[in-house]
């Protein structure tokens, strides 16, 4: 997926310009998937025609693999499989501002997939083993900028209608339209072409995945991100991601990093939603786990690694509790220095939404906290420090030439008898002009 420049992210990215990166090897980890039909599926948004006026009509369009899927229309896209056949489906929600709720329907009878992995990680089981396993699901929540991978089977010839849907998604009283729409029509026939790739059988098996367990390490420190938003002015509308206890802010990449951490730790964030429609927090680099939703536990087989994930709307009543997630994330990896996190539906991150982590190396002596200001380089910060070396270095340069001059006059005062004779001689002329050279530095 591609990042367009902050501000213009959003536009970008309805303009066509995301793809897929797909890492080879999942054989080696999944060995369910060798051997199997691979479809790569990319999602996008795209802007609706401006005479569009329906009370029906969802916030934006969508297109799979640039097949547009159009209001009011919405004919699907098609693919045609051999009747009960198992494919492995790469599935990318590339869309700017799109929420999509995956599902597959036989002739109305809702489909079981068997998801491989989340967010380019691997399902896994939960004893500490991280050994690759398939989770069931009959529906597949894909917020923006999510991928999932899974195993679908067929239709058999018998089935008049298989089509995979995006169904309603509530974004609350702020937030898009997002109406069930079909996306693809699968058609059983037993004449039809096999995808180009075939997923093929495993090289160098692996018995787990290498990440580490971090449900068994304890967290160095917790941590509030707090989403909110100021929508009073509809041509100038504002949305914010702030570290509890600091200042809010737009985003802005003079700004100094708002978290601060080591290499070779976890963390536990809780992301709280203070806005009337949903948000999905993302972050670069690292990947993080589930651990609760709205202060509650989040069942075993939701206990998966992502980085990417929807955090719901609040209600707006000041009696209700804001909605929340709570991660544990992973800074145990190679990836040292400064990113981002943000909200991913990137109107939101193009208007503020967005702020910089940086992560210290383990062995670093840099004195952190939760909050870094006082800790980070910035521009202001080495401009100032390269304007006073600058004033310094002037200061000490005009001491030395004043220096220099006053001895060159002192030396041209020291005139011999003769001259201080042809001085008064000519006192009726016109006085000589002494001129100095100068030694510049």
């Amino acid at each position: 997926r591609v990042h367009g420049i902050h501000g213009r992210s959003e536009l970008v990215l309805q303009g066509g310009a995301s793809g897929t990166l797909v890492v080879e090897g999942i054989e080696n980890i999944q060995p369910a998937v060798a051997g199997l039909p691979e479809q790569i599926l990319v999602f996008r948004d795209s802007v609706l025609p401006p005479n569009v006026t329906g009370s029906d009509a969802p916030a934006w369009d969508i297109s799979v693999n640039y097949v547009p899927i159009l209001y009011p229309s919405y004919t699907p896209a098609k693919i045609s499989m051999k009747p009960e056949q198992k494919q492995f489906w790469r599935v990318l929600n590339s869309a700017a501002d799109l929420t999509m709720k995956l599902q597959l329907q036989y002739d109305g009878v809702v489909q079981t997939i068997q998801i491989v992995s989340l967010d380019g990680v691997p399902i896994t089981s939960k004893d500490g083993k991280n050994t690759p396993t398939l989770l069931n699901a009959t529906s597949i929540f894909l917020a923006a900028a999510g991928r999932v991978e899974f195993i679908i089977t067929g239709p058999s010839i018998d089935v008049k209608e298989a089509t995979l849907f995006t169904l309603f998604v509530d974004t609350g009283p702020d937030g898009d339209s997002d109406p069930t729409r079909p996306l693809i029509r699968i058609i059983p026939d037993v004449n039809a072409t096999d995808p180009s790739i075939i997923i093929p059988n495993p090289t160098k098996p692996q018995t787990g995945v290498g990440m580490r367990d971090v449900l068994q390490m304890t967290p160095k420190t917790t941590r509030k991100l707090i989403f909110t938003e100021n929508l009073d002015n509809p041509d100038d509308q504002k949305f914010y991601v702030t570290v509890e206890g600091q200042q809010i802010a737009l985003y802005n990449m003079s700004l100094p990093p708002a978290i601060t951490t080591y290499q070779d730790t976890v963390e536990d964030w809780i992301i709280e939603n203070r806005s009337r429609e949903i948000h999905v927090f993302h972050i670069h680099q690292i990947h993080f786990l589930l651990l609760e939703r709205n202060g509650l536990p989040v069942p075993s087989s939701q206990q998966n690694y992502l980085d990417n994930i929807d955090i719901d709307f609040w209600s707006g009543n000041q009696n209700d509790t804001y909605p929340s997630i709570k991660v544990r994330m992973d800074f145990t990896g190679d990836i040292v220095g400064k990113f981002v996190y943000h909200c991913h539906i990137l109107e939101h991150e193009d208007k503020g939404m967005m702020a910089i982590i940086e992560v210290l190396a383990s062995n670093s002596t840099k004195n952190d906290g939760n909050n870094n200001d006082n800790d980070n380089w910035n521009p202001w910060m080495i401009g100032t420090i390269i304007l006073g070396i600058s004033t310094i270095f002037f200061v000490v340069c005009l001491i030395y030439k004043t220096r220099q001059f006053s001895l060159k006059r002192k030396s041209m005062n020291k005139v011999s008898p003769q001259e201080q004779n042809f001085f008064t001689t000519n006192s009726s002329q016109q006085e000589p002009v002494l001129l100095l050279q100068e030694n510049h530095i």
